[in-house]
């Protein structure tokens, strides 16, 4: 399969997104407990920013504790998708969403592959679980340096490669088509990282096993919280009756202890944006490169 096939459809994104925003919450337990573990990571890092970036803010679950935490600062909650942006400011206190009282929460509807921010505006770049849903990681990486101030911090969660690895290993010889995303590897993000700029990255992942009735619950839930294969080399149709057959049969030879699991590799990262070099006559250095 070549990468085109496995490019995401960002139009089937957003619109999977907007469909699965009033259910979202019901079925997203995984994300919210990736949001806890991200939570208290966060804790442990001291840091004063000027202004926080929720990238891929979602229905907001991480709204309330990143207010608290950095009271009168503002906050930028960023998603591709307008009704989850109207489902996290629902679940905000009513006071909360006024104008002129802190902490002051700014709902933009963008993808992070175009950030809508000045260069060198925020001091906190947070992201949880969204990084899976672009094409251009680097980009991506580069252009949250760019807004990041000097001394800023990106911190994010994202799936690995072994991520739904009994979902992709039940489709294969089904058919030709993609069925999963294609998931980056700690380790080459790690390496982004680095590539664009940063600072002291650190990188480490966890795996959590889901557990499902059937075949049919797992899709069901994927569905529900807007995970759909949006991939470009999927099927332009629903899969027919013998394919769906196929895969839950093969599905079924992982049962164990009369569930059906689904792995999630969880990748944890941050990093910073380092603090100019000066002179010792208090001037910035600025480093010029030859071209070879």
């Amino acid at each position: 399969m070549d990468d085109q096939h496995v490019l995401l459809d960002k139009r089937r994104v957003r619109h999977s997104f907007e469909r699965a925003a009033a259910a979202y919450d019901r079925a997203a337990v995984l994300q919210h407990e990736v949001c806890t573990r991200m939570l208290e990571r966060l804790a442990y890092i001291k840091l004063e920013p000027k202004a926080v970036l929720d990238a891929g803010s979602g229905t907001g679950n991480a709204l309330q504790d990143l207010m608290a935490k950095y009271r009168g600062v503002p906050l930028v909650a960023l998603d591709i998708a307008l009704p989850m942006l109207r489902e996290g400011r629902a679940r905000l206190r009513w006071w909360q969403t006024l104008p002129g009282l802190r902490p002051e929460l700014y709902p933009v509807c963008g993808d992070i592959e175009q950030l809508p921010l000045a260069s060198e505006s925020i001091g906190l770049a947070w992201s949880n679980l969204v990084l899976q849903w672009v094409n251009d990681l680097p980009r991506v990486f580069s252009d949250v340096f760019r807004a990041l101030a000097p001394g800023g911090l990106l911190m994010f969660s994202t799936f690995g490669p072994d991520t739904l690895k009994e979902l992709r290993a039940a489709y294969q010889g089904v058919d030709r088509h993609t069925h999963v995303s294609r998931f980056v590897d700690m380790h080459d993000i790690g390496d982004m990282l680095v590539g664009a700029g940063y600072a002291d990255p650190v990188m480490d992942m966890e795996q959590i096993t889901v557990t499902y009735p059937d075949v049919r619950a797992l899709m069901r839930d994927l569905k529900t919280i807007g995970a759909n294969n949006a991939t470009q080399g999927r099927a332009a149709g629903l899969s027919g009756k013998s394919a769906l057959q196929a895969v839950t049969r093969n599905y079924e030879a992982l049962r164990r202890d009369g569930k059906l699991p689904a792995t999630f590799e969880v990748v944890y990262g941050h990093a910073w944006k380092p603090l100019p070099r000066m002179s010792p006559t208090g001037r910035r250095v600025i480093d010029i490169k030859a071209k070879g």
